[in-house]
């Protein structure tokens, strides 16, 4: 499990096509001290196994369909990426429960810079919709955001300067795809909601 709270920009260094999956060398001395084969890393906000490591930098395999629900197919030697280590139990949960599964693909379709902030735009695919609400959370690229506004097929974000700087949503253009987790809480209410009503429907038709 995640937070949400980048903790290193690293950079992917060489991509291997393996046919049906592809393995990533990426860069970042933060999230590979102390790291093994086997732990969990999040890329971009999906989550992806250590398979091999050294100082700086580690190695993880990607199937084609992380590679197809994601924005990490499009990513190439030199491409940027927000790095996050799983929280510990007991840790700070900073920002909000973060599982590292995409939910979706969004395109970042505008920005508006401020004096101290930035206002972005990021489409919304029509089946997560129902999950977004003004001032939930929501994970735009491994980075837990606060939605400003929320609208049938796009939600809005505000960027402080830290994040900014920080994390790729800083160098995001209009156009680039971004990785979109909604919060799972949702998810699951709805899924209970719906075995609820499922009983006290079929009584009412069975009077």
């Amino acid at each position: 499990m995640f937070t949400g709270i980048v903790e290193e920009l690293g950079e992917v260094t060489a991509v291997e096509d393996l046919g049906d999956a592809a393995r990533f060398r990426l860069r970042g001395p933060v999230v590979t001290e102390g790291a093994r084969h086997g732990d969990s890393i999040a890329v971009n906000g999906v989550c992806l196994t250590v398979v091999d490591h050294d100082s700086d930098s580690f190695t993880a395999d990607v199937m084609a369909e992380t590679l197809t629900r994601s924005s990490l197919g499009a990513l190439a030697p030199g491409s940027r990426v927000n790095l996050e280590r799983p929280t510990a139990v007991g840790g700070r949960l900073g920002g909000h429960l973060v599982q590292g599964h995409v939910d979706g693909v969004g395109t970042l379709t505008a920005r508006e810079p401020s004096a101290h902030w930035e206002l972005v735009t990021v489409s919304l695919p029509a089946h997560l919709a129902r999950y977004v609400v003004e001032k939930g959370s929501i994970t735009v690229d491994g980075v837990s955001l606060t939605v400003v506004e929320a609208g049938e097929d796009h939600f809005t974000i505000s960027l402080i300067p830290t994040t900014l700087a920080l994390t790729t949503l800083g160098h995001k253009q209009p156009g680039d795809p971004v990785n979109l987790e909604v919060d799972v809480i949702a998810k699951y209410v709805e899924r209970m909601l719906g075995h609820r009503a499922a009983p006290a429907a079929t009584g009412e038709e069975s009077r």
